[in-house]
């Protein structure tokens, strides 16, 4: 299998295309720095020509640059490869899915989306009913500069949620957290809480938080003060590199999984999406839909649990 990943020396990108060649396969870790990149590659050309002879190469194309263009994918799929991105934007991923693909996409990929949406579904299915999903961060760790900006990007910021809208980062709730107890999490616009949302036909909420306590409330406060965050992007917080997410129904059960470094888990969870890409049926997946909780790879450096009602 020969997979170029797009942004192949970033955050999650260069341990996506670690983990790939240990597993044998062939990638091409591409972007515009030729110091860093296998095959540089700007993905802001107007034709987007160097791109699209390098998608003709491959079976697999993987999107972790957190550079939101539907004709990425567009272009990939026509060539004859199949797509995986890595977002949790929700705008973005719904434009995704209007695509008419001739090739596999894969969406939802990571720990929220992704993860997330695997905990909720095996929910669902032992207790249909209204999820809430719980997503906990380690404020201590040096995250992609993509997803530090679309962390940022969201602050002042609203999105639907059935018929209410919602501004990120307020309406708290409190989740009791393996290893972490009671915490006070903050309503974010994943990209989970729609598709499954829709998908289920119940309401799914998704809730945010880091583990630093100081961090969280800072964000709560900033999101309404969204041009105050300028000054704040590059300050480092105490904080971790553990993670954790949640799937919990109104009955009190829960399902959950845990780890360190999030790039680290979102890298392995694409490359279990990758290698799901290469057998799916043409058109749009959303990993949960091809990658049920049973069948992750047991050597993934990640905690499963249950809490029940």
């Amino acid at each position: 299998m020969k997979v170029l990943v797009l942004g192949g020396y970033g955050a999650v990108g260069g341990r996506l295309v670690t983990e790939l060649r240990h597993r044998g396969s062939t990638v091409v870790a591409s972007g515009r720095d030729p110091d860093r990149a296998d095959l540089v590659i700007d993905l802001r050309e107007p034709g987007l020509d160097s791109y699209r002879g390098a998608a003709a190469d491959s079976d697999v194309v993987v999107n972790a640059t957190g550079l939101e263009d539907i004709r990425l994918a567009e272009l990939a799929t026509t060539i004859g490869a199949a797509f995986v991105d890595v977002t949790a934007t929700a705008g973005y991923i719904d434009r995704l899915e209007q695509i008419r693909a001739p090739r596999p996409i894969v969406l939802n990929v990571g720990l929220a989306p992704g993860l997330t949406n695997i905990l909720a579904a095996q929910l669902h299915r032992q207790t249909p009913g209204p999820i809430d999903i719980a997503v906990l961060l380690g404020a201590g760790e040096k995250h992609g500069d993509a997803a530090t900006e679309w962390s940022y990007r969201l602050l002042g910021r609203t999105f639907r949620s059935g018929t209410d809208t919602i501004r990120n980062y307020t309406q708290p709730l409190a989740f009791d957290l393996p290893g972490y107890g009671r915490r006070r999490m903050y309503r974010v616009d994943f990209s989970d809480q729609h598709i499954l949302a829709h998908e289920f036909d119940t309401a799914v909420r998704t809730y945010f938080a880091l583990d630093s306590r100081l961090a969280t409330s800072a964000l709560a406060a900033l999101t309404r003060l969204p041009a105050a965050a300028r000054a704040t992007r590059h300050i480092r917080v105490p904080g971790s590199e553990r993670w954790l997410v949640l799937a919990r129904a109104r009955s009190g059960e829960s399902h959950w999984a845990r780890g360190e470094n999030q790039s680290q888990a979102t890298a392995l969870l694409t490359v279990a999406a990758v290698e799901r890409s290469t057998t799916a049926l043409p058109g749009v997946h959303h990993l949960h839909r091809i990658l049920p909780k049973e069948e992750i790879p047991i050597a993934f450096p990640i905690e499963f649990g249950s809490t029940p009602t």
